[in-house]
């Protein structure tokens, strides 16, 4: 779950960036996204290992 909230977070901020146009938290949203999308894979890889 952490890392949908992550990519979500990272939305909210690249669009509150964009809005303000504020290249800096546009930026950390984008990175907040790929650090949630890199959570939720892993997670999923876990989750398939773990299955006999």
């Amino acid at each position: 779950m952490s890392g949908t909230s992550d990519t979500i977070k990272g939305r909210v901020k690249e669009a509150a960036g964009a809005l303000t146009d504020d290249q800096r938290l546009k930026n950390e949203g984008k990175l907040d996204q790929a650090s949630g999308k890199l959570k939720t894979a892993v997670e999923k890889i876990i989750d398939k290992a773990k299955k006999p």
